[in-house]
C-alpha cells in the first residue's frame, strides 16, 4: 500500500508523513516514511557552496529538470519497496510535481510521460491549509523562504489538477495531534 501525503509547503506534509508512520508500526504494520522530495536542499547547498543565492540561481532553465529527475529516482524507489504487507507513507509524489510546477508558470507537458510508470498512491491525503498560515510555518522552521503569492498559486494549482476531487482532505490548519488523529481515520 501507498499512502501519498500532499500539499503546499507548510501543510505539514513531512511532519505528518513521519507521525503516520511512526503510528503505523506502533499498531504492528510494516510501514516505512519515504520522503520523494526534489532535491532542493542539495541543489541549493551546492548553490552556497558555489556562493549563488540558490539552487534556482545556480543551475538556472536546467534546475526544473533536475528537480524532476531527483523525484522521480526517490519515488521509483518507493515504489519499489512498497509489496503486499508493507505500507509506503509517502512525503509528496506526482501531484506535488505537477502543482508546483503550475505554480511557477512552467511548461508541464513532460511530466505525464516521465511519471507514467510511476504506480498510483492507494490513499492520497491532501492537507488542506491556508496559504497565509502555511507561509507563518515555512519562516518559523528558518529552513527556507516562500512568499505568499507563490503559495497562494500553488493552493490553486493543487485545486486545478484533475485529481483533486478525488483526493481524501484533511483539515491542516490545526495541531500536528489533531492533523494525525484525522489522517488515523481514513488509513
Amino acid at each position: 500500500m501507498r499512502i501519498a501525503i500532499i500539499g503546499i509547503d507548510g501543510s505539514g506534509k513531512t511532519t505528518l508523513a513521519r507521525s503516520v508512520a511512526r503510528a503505523l508500526r506502533a499498531r504492528g504494520e510494516r510501514a516505512k516514511y519515504f520522503e520523494n522530495a526534489g532535491g532542493r536542499p542539495i541543489m541549493n547547498g551546492i548553490a552556497q557552496v558555489m556562493r549563488r543565492p540558490d539552487g534556482v540561481a545556480l543551475f538556472g532553465r536546467a534546475y526544473e529538470p533536475i528537480e524532476m529527475r531527483f523525484r522521480l529516482l526517490a519515488m521509483r524507489r518507493t515504489a519499489s519497496w512498497a509489496r503486499p504487507g508493507r505500507i509506503a507513507v509517502c512525503d509528496r509524489w506526482t501531484f506535488c510535481q505537477h502543482a508546483v510546477m503550475a505554480a511557477r508558470g512552467s511548461i508541464t507537458d513532460g511530466l505525464a510521460q516521465l511519471y507514467a510508470a510511476i504506480p498510483a498512491p492507494d490513499l492520497v491525503l491532501y492537507l488542506d491549509v491556508d496559504p497565509a498560515l502555511a507561509q507563518q510555518r515555512v519562516e518559523l522552521r528558518g529552513k527556507d523562504h516562500e512568499t505568499l503569492e507563490h503559495l497562494a498559486a500553488y493552493d490553486a494549482a493543487y485545486r486545478a489538477l484533475p485529481e483533486f476531487g478525488s483526493f481524501t482532505h484533511i483539515d491542516a490548519s490545526g495541531t500536528p495531534e489533531e492533523v494525525l488523529r484525522q489522517a488515523l481515520t481514513f488509513v
